[in-house]
């Protein structure tokens, strides 16, 4: 087995300690010094490669596929900007606990500081952003270093995916021959089997756990929830690999609390919202304002304890009302980290969430909760359903003349996704739509998203990496700047065998800045943040044969806003379910206009507030 030089050697071992760690599959880019490791891995059968030819997109897919696995996927670039390229994706990777390996390959340490070509200082490139860094020393065919080399790779694959997941980065100098071309006696025909070839499975076997109170401190917050009428349990976005709906369905059970889900929970969508009571409208209805305030109709109560799981939510109202309640919070994280910005928290619980609820959900007794507290919830969310579908009926409907808006792409795609499904969302308004405008189904979705740094680049890339680590039909909602942004990772779709469904939002430019204060600055605003390009995106369909179609809800096309929304809900309908159903990608074009969708969320959310709230709190 003996290589025909030491870097063959030195990469075929780094290779298959990975894959005895339980990697399946890499991301590479191509380049010169990296070509041992690309190598080492194209010849592994057990080891799927993934070829990506712009850097930064390909660090966002093997994020992607981690976010979808909980899983690494590990990462292989030359040396120089290549390995910058990486850092976007690393900042959201550790954020969002993400576990992402780097493999930057690099010049022998003698040409650093030396104006030798494509030399960078690689040397912790990523700075505090990473778990684990170290920079490898040159291959040396020697038992010991073999040793040393195996036993980083464990640890650097056991500490992505550990208690407090995220980036790792291995920095891998090599010289030259970087082919595996013969080297007269370059590696020992006597090396140590074991150090040569590993052991049988890991070289260093990662048992993997994670902290939870003691007996004595479980009990204690069990005996809080038991004896709290009015509590929540608030579903962030949660870490790879997810929430486990089921535990949390069973604390809901025991103590009689309602949930409020996060479209990114993994807990809003799925067969459990059968049973539970998964809430979903809260940022139609709830503010700083609403906390301790009384209305002309039925009172609002407020919460007494409120137990956090996962990461902050993406809705800004609902953590302004937490703030301002002044209820217990109990912040749940299994890395000891602190994830709430309102600083309203009262206690960190040091735990891992699922398992959490479910060991609490058997010590609670007698924990039933208040009826009427959970029917506020309840009918509050089924108001704001019916005004957000524009109900005919009952005593809260939607307003007149209420026209289509980008809301109701995310609500028209949800209803229609196939069952299982893997809906990846843009950030900018996107995930917001999703959060307030598309409620509990039984369908099972698994909703994902960028919200570790809430950036709009690598969104394709991401969306197609999580789609590569399943069967599930994948479906892209994404905004126009954030499809413009990163137009490159669409070359994933032939390159690494993914289809999907991509459904843009197009307001030509920056729809979120209509939601803030710089609207008012119109000339400032227009040219520097609203940022209209006027880009047909049916070419970018076309360049990489994806079949195309476009709906067209901009007000000047559909004058008459009432019936026309309802035409254009029909169209997209129809046009994303035959996507659904054939085979091959496909780009469905929604062009809107951001300042009527803006408005109109102005307008359904003080329908909401009036009819949930009464005149006082709208």
């Amino acid at each position: 087995m003996t290589a025909p030089n030491r870097n063959t050697l030195w990469a075929r071992a780094l290779v298959d300690e990975l894959v005895a760690a339980g990697v399946d599959a890499v991301v590479a880019s191509p380049g010169s010094r990296s070509t041992p490791l690309t190598m080492a891995a194209v010849r592994n059968d057990d080891l799927r490669v993934f070829s990506q030819l712009d850097e930064r997109s390909a660090a966002y897919f093997a994020l992607g596929r981690a976010r979808r696995t909980g899983a690494v996927t590990p990462l292989i670039c030359t040396s120089g900007t290549a390995a910058a390229n990486y850092h976007p994706a690393v900042m959201e990777a550790s954020e969002a606990r993400v576990p992402l390996l780097a493999l930057t390959a690099d010049r022998p340490p003698e040409l650093r500081d030396s104006g030798a070509n494509q030399t960078a200082d690689q040397e912790k490139l990523y700075g505090d952003a990473v778990r684990f860094y170290k920079d490898l020393p040159e291959p040396a065919p020697n038992d010991r270093a073999l040793r040393s080399l195996r036993t980083t790779v464990a640890r650097a694959v056991g500490t992505a995916e550990g208690a407090d997941p995220g980036p790792v980065h291995l920095n891998v100098p090599f010289k030259k021959p970087l082919e595996p071309t013969p080297v007269s006696d370059d590696v020992p025909a006597d090396l140590d089997p074991t150090a040569e070839r590993g052991r049988d499975g890991p070289y260093v076997d990662v048992t993997p756990g994670s902290p939870e109170p003691g007996d004595e401190e479980l009990q204690r917050l069990a005996n809080e929830l038991s004896t709290t009428d009015r509590g929540l349990i608030v579903a962030g976005p949660a870490d790879p690999p997810g929430l486990d709906a089921e535990a949390v369905t069973a604390l809901s059970h025991a103590t009689g609390f309602p949930i409020l889900a996060d479209p990114l929970s993994g807990v809003r969508f799925g067969g459990h919202t059968r049973v539970a009571p998964v809430i979903g409208a809260y940022d139609a209805y709830l503010s700083a304002e609403v906390a301790g305030a009384s209305g002309t109709g039925a009172d609002w109560t407020d919460p007494e304890l409120v137990l956090r799981l996962g990461a902050s939510p993406t809705a800004k109202r609902l953590r302004k009302y937490l703030a301002e309640t002044g209820a217990d919070q109990y912040q749940v994280d299994p890395a000891g980290r602190w994830r709430e910005a309102e600083f309203a928290a009262t206690d960190l619980v040091v735990a891992e969430p699922s398992r959490l609820c479910a060991r609490l959900s058997r010590l609670v007794v007698g924990g039933n909760g208040d009826a009427d507290w959970r029917a506020q919830w309840e009918d509050a969310d089924r108001t704001a359903g019916a005004i957000h579908g524009r109900a005919e009926d009952g005593d809260d409907p939607a307003p007149d003349d209420i026209p289509f808006h980008e809301g109701d792409a995310l609500r028209v795609v949800a209803d229609a996704l196939p069952d299982p499904a893997t809906l990846f969302v843009s950030n900018s308004m996107p995930v917001r739509d999703l959060d307030r405008f598309v409620g509990p189904t039984t369908t099972s979705v698994t909703a994902l998203g960028n919200r570790g740094v809430s950036g709009i680049d690598g969104i394709v890339s991401s969306a197609l990496g999580a789609g590569s680590a399943t069967t599930d039909d994948l479906t892209l909602v994404v905004g126009d700047l954030a499809l413009y942004h990163d137009g490159n990772g669409l070359l994933a779709l032939d390159r690494c065998d993914v289809d999907a469904t991509i459904v843009l939002i197009n307001n030509d430019g920056g729809g979120i800045f209509h939601a803030l204060p710089i609207e008012s600055f119109e000339s400032a605003f227009t040219e520097a943040f609203k940022t209209p390009h006027g880009i047909e995106f049916e070419p970018l369909a076309d360049l990489h044969g994806l079949a195309y179609a476009r709906i067209d809800a901009r007000p000047e096309e559909r004058p008459e806003a009432a019936e026309s929304a309802a035409a254009v809900a029909d169209d997209l309908a129809d046009a994303y379910r035959r996507a659904r159903d054939a085979d091959g990608s496909h780009l469905i074009e929604v062009r809107t206009d951001a300042e009527t969708s803006h408005r109109t969320r102005e307008r359904l959310e003080a329908a909401v507030k009036r009819a949930v709230h009464g005149d006082g709190r709208a």
